[in-house]
């Protein structure tokens, strides 16, 4: 693991907006994450009709965009109120909600022992759920409990490159150069929430522990924040250009950005 780097060689945590809702400083940037984790996702999907579940939670927009592809989604809720208001309200671009596909189940993404093993063809971790489940690994197996063998899981979590500038930024310079002797890195944020932070072969690590074959593993996005708020400022028309630039670039084998995507298979 390398050591960790300087202050001025990590992303600001404060200028990337991360945590602050609607009121994001690069709100260019944040409209082609979206769009890259809307088209990553659609590659992604199953081509035939499948059994989806996913764990993301409705403003993750998931649930909605899997059901418009046409696959039936049991979409877990942690709170009973607003499920259905709050998946239609977080679809991504150009997908039409269809209610009768999707079936909240209030529920932890840690246990899904209303599910028998087995019973589904794909699962849908988005939104850094995983990141949030501090014992990962104990969520990552029920997934792979309930996976059918050659059944998928996409997955998305922070990159240490995140928690190292959110160290950073509070100043926690200790705890920062503890980071390359850490077997688990757990991230304080301002807000008082704790997040679980991934090297790349961290994360390969534990899906290959739960007996899942990994695919692939990349940021989700290569081009900086900074890269698209440039390009995007001046030709506001190429959002759809940059999306198709970033879909091509190819996986590289360390982590260059904020959050890292992963799919894996469970071996059959």
């Amino acid at each position: 693991m390398l050591p960790p780097p300087t202050k001025a060689s990590l992303p600001s945590v404060t200028s990337l907006g991360i945590g602050n809702g609607d009121a994001e400083p690069l709100s260019t940037y944040w409209r082609f994450y979206r769009a890259v984790a809307a088209a990553q996702l659609a590659r992604w999907l199953p081509r035939r009709p499948a059994r989806v579940l996913d764990l993301s939670g409705p403003r993750a927009w998931c649930a909605v965009q899997a059901a418009a592809a046409g696959h039936t989604v049991i979409e877990l809720h942690t709170r009973p109120d607003g499920a259905a208001a709050d998946a239609a309200a977080g679809a991504a671009p150009g997908a039409k909600p269809d209610t009768g596909r999707v079936h909240p189940v209030v529920a932890e993404a840690g246990r899904l022992s209303f599910l028998p093993a087995d019973s589904m063809d794909a699962v849908i971790a988005e939104d850094r759920v995983l990141s949030r489940q501090l014992v990962t690994e104990e969520t990552v197996a029920e997934i792979a409990r309930v996976l059918r063998p050659g059944g998928r899981m996409l997955l998305c979590v922070d990159s240490l490159v995140l928690g190292m500038a959110i160290l950073a930024e509070q100043n926690y310079w200790a705890h920062l150069s503890d980071v390359p002797r850490a077997e688990v890195v757990l991230i304080p944020w301002p807000n008082g929430i704790i997040t679980r932070c991934f090297w790349v072969e961290e994360l390969r690590q534990l899906l290959l522990e739960a007996d899942l074959e990994v695919e692939w593993i990349r940021p989700r996005t290569a081009l900086s924040p900074s890269t698209v708020e440039h390009v995007l400022s001046a030709a506001p028309g190429e959002l759809s250009r940059l999306v198709r630039t970033e879909l091509t670039t190819p996986i590289g084998a360390e982590s260059v950005g904020i959050h890292l995507i992963a799919s894996a298979i469970k071996r059959e």
